[in-house]
């Protein structure tokens, strides 16, 4: 009785062994650190000018690391971390509800954080006379309540930011017949430098340090100052994009940008993440024109002469 006892304890104990061999095989292999191997990053592709740099620096500090970036519309930047083709994206937004929901059915943690405050701006041609607008009156033009002759153009249908300017607006869908999506913020330069009856919306990054290939188009227009007629404390006074008036929370027209990190290990993912939100991957973000979530310290030293 015993020795039958015994034989069965024995095979239930080979039985679990093989299962948890069958179960560590079948786990994953992880072999990027926070300084080395390799990931796949998905962004929104009007953050493109600010992530470049900072992958270009990260991986000039650290050559056995080699993070990989696609730029997508943002719908199509969510779609990626739901289906789980990366794990690490960077978005204008929090994700919803819903799609948090999504992730952790697949045991995917989410931590989002804020690395930077973005100023959305409004360009015309360097000919126009408008160099002025109000939260209310572009609200109208997006509304269509507001007559004007004037073009409104923006990036593609998919992207933040017209999801941005639907949520300003309260309009379910921009339809105004003088309001069209283009495909990219270097198409929105190029159409109002061409177009002196033109109202461009876009990122303010694309416009701080232009690359040599829209440059030319980017001197021939002027970004256009903002006043909130609704503001507290400033709702006479017309601002212009800049860290200062992002800082003191004067422009209106600005959104957070948010790393959302499902990776759920101390990887190559979180290594980036913290280059970004430590002092070095902050002052790339300082040096683009938009406001650090972290503003770094800057030390002086004054030597005296006697």
């Amino acid at each position: 009785m015993k020795s039958k006892f015994g034989a069965i304890v024995l095979a239930l104990l080979l039985m679990a062994a093989v299962e948890s061999c069958k179960r560590k095989s079948n786990a994953p292999v992880y072999t990027d650190t926070y300084k080395t191997g390799s990931i796949q990053f998905v962004s929104d592709e009007s953050f493109a000018p600010i992530l470049d740099q900072e992958i270009y620096i990260f991986k000039n500090d650290n050559p056995k690391a080699d993070p990989k970036i696609t730029y997508k519309p943002e719908n199509e930047a969510v779609k990626y971390l739901l289906e789980d083709s990366s794990r690490c994206a960077f978005l204008s937004r929090k994700l919803d509800t819903g799609e948090i929901k999504v992730l952790q059915s697949h045991n995917l943690p989410v931590l989002e954080n804020v690395f930077a405050k973005d100023a959305i701006a409004v360009i015309v041609n360097e000919s126009s006379n408008d160099t002025l607008i109000s939260v209310n009156e572009l609200k109208k033009m997006l509304a269509g309540q507001y007559k004007t002759d004037k073009s409104i153009v923006f990036d593609n249908p998919n992207s933040s930011l017209v999801r941005y300017l639907k949520d300003f607006s309260g309009e379910k869908e921009l339809k105004q017949k003088n309001i069209y999506a283009l495909k990219s913020n270097k198409e929105v330069v190029e159409y109002v430098s061409k177009h002196p009856e033109a109202i461009g919306i876009m990122g303010f990054s694309w416009l701080n340090d232009p690359d040599a290939d829209y440059a030319p188009a980017a001197q021939k227009v002027k970004i256009v100052s903002v006043k909130d007629e609704n503001s507290k404390t400033d709702p006479n006074t017309y601002f212009r994009p800049s860290q200062e008036t992002l800082y003191k929370n004067q422009y209106p027209l600005k959104r957070d940008l948010y790393i959302v990190n499902c990776s759920g290990r101390k990887g190559l993912a979180t290594g980036f993440e913290l280059f970004m939100r430590d002092a070095k991957g902050q002052r790339i973000i300082l040096r683009s024109g938009l406001l650090p979530v972290n503003i770094p310290e800057r030390n002086i030293t004054i030597h005296n002469k006697f």
